[in-house]
């Protein structure tokens, strides 16, 4: 048999790491603190787009690091037989972010007054112009800073964060069918602010 080739080898372990389950690397690490890394790895990037949307560059590094630490002192009561760690990750950072709803509606207050053919500067800020498009990225911002915080959050991590309802329902730790409700009636207040229309229900069902 061939002999693999440092490089095949290198790619066998990186492939090999990134398919072990969350669960797994979390259990790991309560061995090898080392270990929880890997969990940094694979969702940083995505907390950080989430968090970014809701309070702007500046505080979003802030919240997803705090996120992380959260995450790092809890791993010994986290529930094993959950394999998909983000809904976890997604929900300690909710709960970061409900520290900083000033900073949130500050934010949302802004883009409600940004002129709509602003120039957008960055990736980041080209994400949050695609989430808040058009027409309606005043009235939408508006409308998400007049929504109640537990309904703002189900509607984002389900159109921002791609999270799927039980997801949604586990990163809360409230029961599927409070979210649905929530759901329904955040969309309600969007549709009342926006004319009939929700962008936000347009970005979940493109993702």
């Amino acid at each position: 048999m061939r002999r693999r080739a440092h490089g095949d080898v290198s790619a066998l372990s990186t492939a090999v790491v990134s398919a072990i389950a969350d669960a797994a690397v979390i259990r790991a690490s309560w061995d090898d603190a080392d270990r929880f890394a890997a969990l940094y790895d694979r969702y940083a990037d995505q907390l950080w787009r989430y968090a970014y949307q809701r309070v702007g560059a500046h505080v979003a590094e802030d919240i997803v690091a705090d996120t992380f630490a959260a995450a790092f002192r809890r791993r010994r009561s986290y529930d094993l037989a959950r394999p998909d760690a983000r809904p976890w990750l997604f929900g300690i950072l909710t709960r970061e972010l409900a520290n900083h709803h000033r900073a949130e509606r500050a934010r949302l207050r802004a883009l409600a007054r940004v002129p709509i053919d602003s120039t957008v500067d960055g990736p980041a800020d080209r994400v949050a112009a695609r989430v808040t498009a058009g027409r309606t990225r005043g009235a939408l911002a508006a409308a998400l800073a007049g929504l109640r915080p537990g309904d703002r959050d189900v509607l984002l991590l389900t159109a921002w964060g791609g999270l799927s309802y039980d997801e949604v329902a586990a990163a809360l730790a409230i029961p599927p069918g409070t979210v649905a409700s929530r759901l329904n009636r955040a969309r309600r207040r969007v549709r009342e602010a926006l004319g009939g229309t929700d962008p936000t229900e347009d970005l979940e069902e493109n993702q």
